[in-house]
């Protein structure tokens, strides 16, 4: 006998609103300390790497010209920071690891105009409240160091240490106490790619000061004090200062200077972007349009341009309080700004252009007003896969005689194609952008339709295709893989080898196979069979920088879209690659079923129909 299924009883007078799941609240309180400095860190320690910028900032601050960086477990087991600063007298030690304790401000006044890396007296606590935290100092004057140590709120007493001149900082098991914040971390490959990514950001803007990075007791990076030039090649590579224009401009208290690369340098990602403000890296936009607006005539829309600028501003102009991690800045002036980096950016790239630039050797021919045409747009013929077939209006062919006898206003005949047979017949009406004749310029198709002549941006066109096709597949969950002979490897730094390893999944799902060679190269084992014609080596960096900017969930959601469409530039025919006739039929054949054809991903046209009586016009036939 089967059993009865129990129904469930609705409940009267029970109705389901927010106030019904929120907690009777006690009265208001003051929160413990701790629990205010683990708030805290979650803002402003949010990984290993946010730990080792502070400390790092900190060993700067104190007038250190000698640091040394100790990793373990991508910094999550050990960080240890140890400089020769001006050290930590042994009364004050205690007060380092308290909450808004800092040598750096006392005013207001102070705050408006600070000119040190750090001054909110928060880092050292907020490190103390979430990991094991050991602070051994000596003072310049101290006959021996001393040290504290901290976890969980509470401090020890200071004792006698061994130390030479300056401070070390010890952070063990970051986050051992908050196991829900701890889950958020990364593996220990990707948290050392993002504390390594600091340490370069760190050591660039400083290349006076000697560094030097460990992880698990392999040597990553040694560095002596150099000049600024010596640090960019040592950390950046020859290639970016041998392809690389100096900067330099100072109008009053404002002061550029660095290194921009030359368009033959750009990038396909932003990787090799840094933007130093009195010292501080950051990531501003103003600062950012600046450098676009700069580029923006010598650099295509897709790449991206390298650069290591320094710009001194006064500290009364600038507001470095903004974000948590300081990251961010506010300019007083920031119009005044844009304009004085632009232009110093502009007058250096562009007086390098022009001592490079061959002179034409044959002039531009003068446009006059009266002999430019406007030809016929692409909406008099509609297609694509969302058109029915029957939606095609293919104009009548126009026949006539020649020009013997013609009068003065008699309108001009159309072309006679019979005088001049194509190797293949007529346009059927399934084909209204005809069949290929051949390629202008390695960049245009030039094909014959009914009306006349079709003109097609094959690069844009193609690209359009490609999309669409990687859209579907992506969507249906089927994107077609092709294993490759011969992997393609190609040098990466840390965090795009980590990206790798850790991003998997979403690398399959957009019919990608990576794997790790070395801790700085990757090989491309497989790719998307739509993207043959793909640089395998960058489509891979594309969608290794969408994964570690965005991380996959984002990168296959809402940036799907570009993700997909950048893939499809990436497998577009490029310009003077020669295409035979079938090749480019192949193309129109395809245009007429994709839909959207008429315009590129990035909204410009793909083709355009000049008719037979704009020929004619254009050469004042009948006239």
């Amino acid at each position: 006998m089967d059993q009865e299924i129990p129904i469930l009883q609705e409940r009267p007078h029970e109705s389901f609103t927010p106030s019904a799941i929120i907690r009777t609240m006690s009265s208001i309180q003051l929160l413990p300390d701790l629990l205010i400095n683990q708030i805290a860190a979650g803002e402003v320690i949010e990984r290993p790497a946010s730990a080792l910028k502070e400390l790092l900032e900190n060993s700067l601050d104190a007038g250190a010209t000698d640091i040394a960086v100790q990793l373990e477990g991508g910094g999550i087991k050990l960080l240890r920071v140890r400089d020769n600063g001006s050290g930590i007298a042994p009364e004050q030690l205690p007060l380092a690891l308290m909450r808004h304790a800092t040598s750096k401000i006392a005013s207001l006044d102070d705050l408006q105009r600070v000119a040190s890396m750090g001054f909110r007296g928060e880092a050292l606590a907020s490190m103390a409240a979430v990991a094991q935290v050991t602070l051994t100092s000596r003072h310049a004057d101290a006959a021996h160091a001393w040290k504290i140590e901290a976890a969980d709120g509470t401090q020890s007493a200071a004792a006698p240490a061994a130390h030479a001149h300056g401070t070390s900082v010890e952070i063990r098991e970051l986050y051992f106490n908050t196991p829900a914040r701890r889950k958020f971390l990364k593996s220990e490959s990707t948290e050392y790619a993002w504390c390594e990514e600091t340490f370069k950001r760190i050591a660039l803007s400083r290349p006076d000061v000697a560094f030097s990075l460990q992880h698990n007791g392999r040597m990553a990076w040694q560095l002596p004090a150099q000049n600024m030039q010596q640090r960019i090649t040592a950390m950046l590579g020859a290639e970016f200062g041998q392809h690389a224009v100096n900067v330099e401009r100072q109008i009053g208290a404002l002061h550029l200077c660095g290194i921009a690369a030359l368009p033959a340098y750009s990038r396909s990602t932003r990787d090799e972007q840094y933007f130093f403000v009195n010292g501080r890296f950051v990531r501003d936009k103003v600062l950012m349009h600046a450098v676009r607006q700069a580029y923006q005539d010598i650099l295509h829309h897709q790449r991206h341009p390298a650069f290591v600028l320094f710009i001194e501003v006064p500290p009364e102009q600038v507001d470095v309080n903004v974000h948590p991690a300081k990251s961010e800045v506010r300019f007083r002036e920031s119009q005044g700004i844009h304009q004085f980096v632009f232009h110093a950016l502009q007058n250096a790239l562009s007086a390098t252009m022009r001592e490079s630039a061959p002179a034409p050797a044959i002039a531009a021919p003068e446009i006059k007003p009266g002999n430019s045409f406007v030809p016929m747009q692409q909406q008099r013929i509609p297609f694509g896969a969302a058109q029915p077939q029957a939606a095609y209006k293919l104009w009548e062919f126009q026949t006539g005689k020649g020009d013997e006898g013609r009068g003065k206003g008699e309108a001009a005949p159309a072309f006679d194609v019979s005088l001049y047979p194509l190797p293949f017949p007529l346009p059927a009406q399934e084909h209204p952008l005809g069949f290929a004749l051949g390629q202008l310029s390695g960049i245009y198709i030039l094909a014959q339709n009914q009306q006349g002549l079709i003109v097609v941006d094959m690069h844009a066109a193609h690209e359009r295709i490609v999309y669409e096709k990687l859209k579907v597949a992506f969507d249906r969950q089927q994107m077609p893989t092709q294993p490759l002979l011969i992997p393609v490897t190609f040098s990466a730094d840390t965090l795009d080898v980590a990206t790798a390893e850790e991003e998997q999944q979403a690398l399959h799902q957009l019919g990608f196979e990576l794997a790790p060679i070395s801790t700085n190269t990757l090989a491309v084992r497989a790719m998307p069979a739509m993207l043959k014609q793909a640089r395998a080596e960058a489509a891979a960096r594309e969608v290794l920088h969408e994964l570690r900017e965005f991380g996959a969930s984002r990168a296959l959601t809402e940036r799907r879209n570009e993700l997909l469409a950048t893939l499809a530039c990436h497998s577009a025919v490029r310009a003077n690659q020669q295409l035979s006739l079938p090749e480019m039929n192949a193309i129109l054949r395809e245009m007429e079923q994709t839909e959207r054809a008429d315009q590129c991903n990035h909204g410009r046209p793909t083709w355009f129909q000049i008719s037979v009586a704009e020929l004619d016009a254009m050469f004042m036939r009948g006239k």
